[in-house]
């Protein structure tokens, strides 16, 4: 979300007569787009804010601006708070010193290859532990047709990968007047000409419909990989965190979609740690993993939010040492499981999508998000490539350029 919004501001910016800063001490403009998911989070943010402290002091004349979800409806509190920064605007807004008449349709005029767009703001989901709906408000999708025009400018201005995002990606269209839903805006997107691929992300697993999941079998630009976070495998935890599915429904979900779509990539999230989780429960979490197989899992030892239901309901009484030795067992279990899948495309032949250059060699990804990398002397920023995987790792694969290449 924060990626996708710090891309029409910089548009923004750049088409109002800014540019580009090679360093904070040259800008005359910072713009602080925080994130506050995890307590480190907003930790780095505010740490951030102070190191800003001497520029300011040694250039009157700099401006600083906080976006993002560190930005609350309390603005007075916030600027007695961090008396340095001079512009407060909540997440997904446009500056409030701008011509609002400039910000109404702002799509970068320089995408990246592969490119976001926000198409549902907020969540109604008030999961436990997320601080998001307090930060981000309740659902809001923006029209179908203006993010088909937005997908539609971008790729005419370069991008190649359209990735959809928003907290909860399966809600899209539910508070629209036609009652648009994902899968319809997927087909519409589909249909975009010279468009290559098409992403989306995140899933809520209560609210991903069979609709959804026939548009990813059907449509030809939607990628075969999805993020699909479980949080936990016991259905104590689960229904502690609000999640609103048990475990056995997840199970299911993801027996649906890979009978639909069998070569699909299945990434998921992990709390562990969250209040009162048992080594029974955690155990339940790791068997849940291990029969799943997960593409990847993203790990996080649980850690309360000032404001939401967790924090005022539950004690925080999961020791931070076991809250340590959980994520590197799960880590150490994710990595066998990756290296496993990853090892059956060992002399295959894999579509990649070239991003850019890292490092010296071509960086791009296969349609199911597995990271590729390979040498090669021409230009082949954008294009599509086939790769012979000669060499893989838990996260990432290597190759030589196909000589079948005729995608």
């Amino acid at each position: 979300m924060n990626k996708a919004e710090s891309e029409r501001l910089g548009s923004l910016f750049e088409q109002i007569g800014y540019q580009p800063s090679a360093s904070t001490e040259e800008a005359d403009l910072i713009v602080l787009n925080s994130c506050v998911i995890r307590q480190s989070a907003e930790n780095k943010v505010v740490s951030k804010i102070g190191a800003l402290k001497s520029l300011k002091k040694n250039n009157p004349c700099l401006k600083i601006a906080l976006t993002g979800c560190l930005v609350d409806a309390n603005i007075d509190k916030l600027q007695k708070r961090f008396p340095i920064v001079d512009y407060f605007f909540a997440a997904g807004e446009m500056p409030p010193w701008i011509d609002k008449c400039l910000t109404a349709n702002i799509i970068p005029l320089k995408p990246t290859i592969s490119t976001f767009i926000n198409i549902i703001q907020g969540c109604n989901n008030f999961c436990s532990y997320c601080i998001v709906p307090y930060r981000r408000g309740r659902e809001k999708s923006r029209s179908m047709d203006e993010i088909v025009c937005e997908a539609r400018t971008l790729v005419e201005r370069g991008a190649r990968e359209i990735v959809l995002v928003g907290q909860n990606v399966d809600s899209y269209g539910h508070d629209l007047p036609d009652k648009s839903d994902l899968a319809s805006l997927l087909t519409e997107i589909n249909k975009i000409e010279g468009l290559k691929r098409l992403r989306f992300l995140t899933n809520h697993p209560k609210d991903m419909s069979d609709r959804l999941i026939d548009a990813i079998a059907s449509l030809d630009k939607v990628c075969e990989e999805i993020n699909l976070p479980v949080q936990a495998g016991d259905d104590q935890i689960l229904k502690a965190m609000r999640r609103g599915y048990t475990a056995a429904h997840y199970r299911e979900l993801v027996k649906r979609i890979r009978a639909k779509v069998p070569d699909i990539a299945i990434t998921t999230d992990i709390i562990v740690g969250f209040p009162g989780e048992t080594e029974e429960q955690f155990k339940a979490s790791v068997d849940l993993l291990k029969e799943l197989r997960f593409d990847n899992t993203h790990i996080a030892a649980y850690s309360p939010r000032t404001g939401t239901i967790a924090s005022r309901e539950y004690e925080d009484d999961v020791p931070t040492e076991v809250k340590k030795e959980r994520v590197a067992i799960v880590e150490k279990l994710q990595g066998e499981i990756a290296a496993e899948i990853n090892a059956t495309l060992l002399g295959s032949s894999v579509e990649v999508l070239i991003e850019g250059k890292k490092q010296g060699k071509w960086q791009g990804r296969s349609r199911r998000g597995k990271l590729v990398f390979f040498n090669d002397k021409n230009d082949l920023l954008g294009q599509v490539v086939r790769i012979k995987i000669e060499k893989t790792s838990p996260w990432s694969l290597q190759g030589i350029l196909s000589t079948d290449n005729g995608c």
